[in-house]
């Protein structure tokens, strides 16, 4: 479970000024097992969330729990140890041109663990079975397409058998087919697993095709919560007009 409380943050200006508030007073719980996807305008503050749940940026106010432990006030030996159940796919996908597939893959237990290489190997080699890209491990990333790409970000979040998974844009620039086999690629991911996941997506047409609940961010504050059933039905004018796409309205 992922439990957000009062969270706030704000960011001054380079050039001087007013600071700029990014989230305010922020409250949100994501129940275990649940598929929760997180829509919004840009610069609404979802990217800002998911880095503050894994503890790569600090809150001004506010707490933030996982799995029973505060990430908030964790120290970075406590962090690291909480990034062990956490996966993330970052919007630009963040693989290392330099490094191999496999290796791009096998990053995180590297990092993270004491696996041995034959253990890291095995995962490796189920991950790429499960995005359907066996046979590509010794691929540079320069050689992959974009849905290639996000299939490799894919196996790289999910192969620590992380219990919480966060992913930004994960179909940012592919095309509606490529872009609802990933959809339904994280979905099944996340049923494998049982795993707790935050998605941020503007492609709602196929998020709301795989989400258990749905949270809607505006001006850096959660207006909405509920499944769904609930959002794609909601009369709250953001939530309608972002949901279904109207072309007029409060937004």
């Amino acid at each position: 479970m992922i439990a957000i409380e009062r969270l706030s943050k704000s960011f001054r200006p380079s050039g001087g000024g007013p600071p700029n508030r990014v989230l305010r007073s922020v409250s949100l719980t994501v129940p275990q097992g649940c598929l929760y996807g997180l829509i919004g305008p840009g610069a609404a503050g979802k990217s800002v969330l998911l880095k503050m749940i894994t503890g790569l940026m600090k809150p001004d106010d506010g707490r933030i729990v996982v799995d029973g432990q505060e990430v908030t006030t964790a120290s970075e030996l406590e962090l690291q140890k909480m990034r062990l159940k956490m996966g993330m796919l970052f919007q630009n996908n963040a693989l290392f041109d330099h490094l191999t597939v496999s290796d791009n893959i096998a990053f995180p237990l590297r990092r993270l663990t004491n696996l041995p290489e034959s253990e890291i190997q095995v995962r490796v080699e189920e991950r790429l079975k499960c995005v359907a890209m066996t046979g590509f491990d010794a691929r540079m990333p320069a050689g992959l397409s974009g849905g290639q790409k996000k299939r490799i970000g894919v196996a790289r979040a999910t192969i620590a058998q992380a219990s919480i998974v966060l992913y930004d844009e994960p179909a940012a620039g592919l095309d509606p087919v490529t872009s609802q086999k990933i959809f339904e690629l994280l979905r099944e991911e996340q049923r494998a697993a049982n795993a707790t996941v935050i998605m941020v997506s503007s492609d709602l047409d196929r998020l709301l095709t795989v989400t258990d609940r749905v949270g809607m961010m505006y001006r850096g504050q959660l207006i909405f919560d509920g499944t769904t059933a609930e959002a794609q039905n909601s009369t709250e004018p953001h939530v309608k007009q972002f949901v279904h796409g109207l072309t007029e309205g409060p937004l």
